[in-house]
């Protein structure tokens, strides 16, 4: 996702857009999701904004891996994290469950998608201050892509139980409130991104991998309401009174 500056001389190889690419197709899918949304495809929504999920998960690692890292290709995907994180999963929330209920379930996304742009607009600035907490082992609040599932929830809940009755609207819209202000938090989330693990464990850790991949395909609604719902026990585990808080990114 990180493309050659403008003004920079020499060739850029084809391959080197591939991360950038990867991230306009994340943009693609936010938007797509969007419009299904409002035609109330709600299933496939979801399914895009996953979709979004795993190549915003990817761009980053296969720029680093082409070395082809760039300042426009790191901008592009903070815009890409915004549309997938902050603005598509709140609209999609909104027109299922809230829009019925006047201007207040409207106040709840906008209250979620701003929070969720100060996040990255936090998370941005720490970057480029060198205080990257995610380094440490930890995120400064929720990171925006577990927001967005957490947001939607209550949505993958309802897709596997069809036939339970939706949460009250004014529940779902205090709870997308409290989601999006998790975000900008100062609370000591976990990153997984630096856990190590032994040589010797490492094929548990490709099989466990395997299985998740299985469940997902398999049992879609399942698995991610069980992962919802266990990155949830996390932030409550956080929220431990004792457990510090602290300045730092967002």
């Amino acid at each position: 996702m990180r493309e050659d500056l403008p003004g920079q001389k020499g060739d850029l190889q084809l391959a080197q857009l591939i991360p950038n690419l990867m991230t306009i197709a994340a943009i693609c899918a936010g938007l797509t999701a969007i419009r299904f949304g409002f035609q109330s495809d709600f299933e496939r929504a979801v399914r895009l904004i996953l979709l979004a999920c795993v190549l915003d998960g990817m761009d980053g690692r296969v720029a680093r891996m082409l070395k082809s890292e760039s300042k426009i290709g790191a901008e592009l995907d903070s815009l890409a994290d915004f549309l997938n994180f902050g603005v598509a999963p709140a609209l999609i929330v909104h027109v299922w469950a809230l829009q019925d209920w006047r201007g207040a379930g409207w106040m709840a996304v906008l209250i979620y998608t701003i929070c969720c742009v100060l996040r990255l607009a936090r998370f941005n600035v720490t970057s480029k201050e060198g205080d990257d907490a995610a380094d440490k082992g930890y995120f400064v609040g929720v990171p925006s892509p577990a927001g967005a599932f957490l947001v939607m929830l209550p949505m993958f809940v309802a897709f596997l139980f069809p036939d339970m009755p939706r949460l009250p609207v004014e529940v779902l819209a205090g709870y997308v409130v409290a989601v999006g202000l998790l975000m900008i938090s100062n609370i000591r989330t976990y990153s997984f991104k630096k856990i190590a693990i032994s040589r010797r464990n490492a094929k548990f850790v490709v099989l466990g991998f395997v299985l998740l991949i299985t469940a997902l395909l398999t049992y879609l609604w399942a698995t991610l309401a069980f992962l919802s719902i266990g990155y949830a026990l996390t932030v409550i585990w956080a929220l431990r009174p004792g457990k510090n808080r602290t300045r730092g990114q967002g």
